[in-house]
């Protein structure tokens, strides 16, 4: 299955991290630090499928030794809370063979960092999966964050521009010191660039699907920005996969498929509505130039040519039954004209509105659980290390316990502070799990009658559906080619989704 996931990091002195000990891990390799003297040692680690170094036209060419480039990018950066590098991470797709996606890696990196002036380490990896398990290919790439000079030196990351008043002179502070603004001398840290990024990397594999003739898309855009309001899974993490292989039953298993059976249901309708007001827009442009036909005639005309083509009366009889139902629904619904059939779909489109609105706000919901959930679990892993320091009673054993465990102090801190809102704290401190599984519970529960409540809306979608199927069938003369190939494409594209739909439904 296609898999969207495209990431950034800063590896950083500040955090403990070294980009000699990185750049180890990510290769596999052993490489000597002159910076901190020691060696990072992985040549033990699997997995590691190849990694290269692209460098830009003015880079040295000895920085294609992994060791001598970030030692010198650890020796360029001075303090000792320095930013080193970039690390992305995205995934590589399961439908296409090792060498493509190598290649498609291989050419997103060139393109997008390289030819930006970005030196760019990769390393390709496949984790080991026993029988059964879905593979992981993704590729991680170190670049790093100072840029260089022409000549192949070293440049600055951030350059002085001094504000100036309306007479262009600079101004200065109360102190008398001139006001400045720091201002990266790249783009590579900015917002627009990471979009821009993610954008390339969805583009540059959508298109290998296409030249694959495979339907798969993968969309960088959240849900949310892609306008459905869809329930996003939980990562489920190796070990719970795992478990689901040996079909061993995990709570956060059965909540990503309870998840998918929502989401499918939700597109269904989503997608069924939207279809339905592009064709009717293009239907009513086709009919404006004769007199509006009547929704009954067309539909009487449709079937008549289907009996026309019937080789057992099983199938007469079953063509007969679906004319009455279709006529039943117009009857009830009282369309007569295709003006009234417009008229009825955005009523239908008016009402499943409300039905994004309320998964959107469960949804919400949702995600505020996790976030709470997450919050807790990093409050319970160090709230022992802060009662220990809590129960310190000598002030100097208590500073230097402190400076021990800075890192996990601040966790702790900034995790109660999170959760000092919500009501999952008890009396004594500790965070309460099963109070908070009760809540997620309930809204689990809410959401299924929620979409029980509209399953007949659904219902209506697909009922109008078939309509258009057989209006379209018996209204392609006159059409220009081109509708009548956007309604071939529609209705194949709609055919695969409601196969892949409904199997996610079972």
């Amino acid at each position: 299955m296609a898999d969207f996931h495209f990431s950034v990091t800063q590896i950083k002195r500040s955090a403990g991290q070294s980009a000699i000990a990185s750049a180890a891990y990510r290769a596999g390799e052993k490489l000597h630090s002159d910076y901190y003297g020691e060696d990072s040692d992985y040549t033990k680690k699997k997995g590691v499928v190849c990694t290269g170094i692209l460098l830009p036209v003015n880079a040295p060419a000895e920085y294609s030794d992994r060791e001598i480039l970030w030692n010198a990018v650890e020796k360029a950066e001075k303090h000792p809370k320095a930013q080193l590098a970039y690390s992305f991470d995205f995934s590589l797709q399961n439908e296409f063979s090792m060498e493509e996606n190598i290649a498609i890696a291989k050419e997103f990196i060139q393109k997008n960092f390289v030819d930006r002036g970005m030196i760019a380490d990769y390393a390709i990896h496949l984790p080991e999966k026993e029988d059964g398990g879905t593979p992981n290919p993704h590729v991680h790439v170190m670049c790093p964050i100072r840029p260089l000079n022409p000549d192949g030196t070293w440049g600055i990351k951030q350059r002085r521009v001094y504000r100036l008043d309306e007479n262009g002179n600079r101004i200065r502070d109360g102190d008398g010191r001139e006001v400045f603004d720091a201002v990266p001398t790249t783009d590579w840290g900015t917002p627009e660039i990471l979009e821009l990024w993610r954008t390339e990397w969805a583009e540059i594999n959508n298109t290998h699907f296409s030249e694959h003739e495979l339907s798969t898309r993968i969309d960088n855009r959240s849900f949310e920005r892609q306008g459905l309001s869809l329930i996003p899974t939980i990562h489920e993490g190796a070990n719970v996969r795992e478990m689901e292989r040996r079909g061993i039953v995990t709570e956060k298993g059965s909540r990503n498929r309870w998840i998918r059976q929502i989401n499918a249901s939700v597109r269904i309708l989503s997608e069924r509505i939207k279809e339905l007001l592009v064709w009717i827009k293009e239907l009513k442009e086709h009919l404006s130039v004769k007199p509006e036909p009547k929704v009954a005639e067309l539909l009487n005309e449709y079937f008549n040519q289907r009996n026309a083509k019937a080789w057992s009366n099983i199938a007469k009889v079953n063509n007969l039954k679906e004319l009455a139902r279709l006529m039943v629904y117009l009857e009830n619904h009282d369309i007569n004209t295709v003006s009234d059939l417009t008229e009825h779909i955005s009523k239908v489109n008016e009402t499943g509105a409300p039905v994004q609105r309320q998964l959107s706000g469960l949804r919400e919901k949702l995600k505020a659980l996790d976030g709470l959930e997450k919050a807790g679990e990093r409050y319970t892993r160090t709230k022992p290390i802060y009662d220990e320091w809590y129960g310190i009673f000598f002030k100097k054993s208590k500073e230097k316990y402190a400076a021990e465990h800075k890192k996990e102090l601040n966790t702790f801190y900034m995790s109660k502070k999170k959760l000092a809102e919500s009501h999952y704290l008890d009396k004594d401190g500790n965070f309460d799990f099963n109070k908070l599984n009760s809540d997620r519970d309930k809204i689990v529960r809410e959401t299924e009658r929620f979409s029980e409540e509209h399953k007949p809306l659904r219902e209506q979608a697909e009922t109008l559906t078939a309509i258009r199927r057989a209006i379209s069938s018996v209204s392609n003369d006159g059409i220009s080619e081109e509708q009548k190939t956007k309604e071939t494409e529609r209705q194949t594209k709609s055919g695969r989704n409601r196969k892949k739909e409904e199997h996610s439904l079972e």
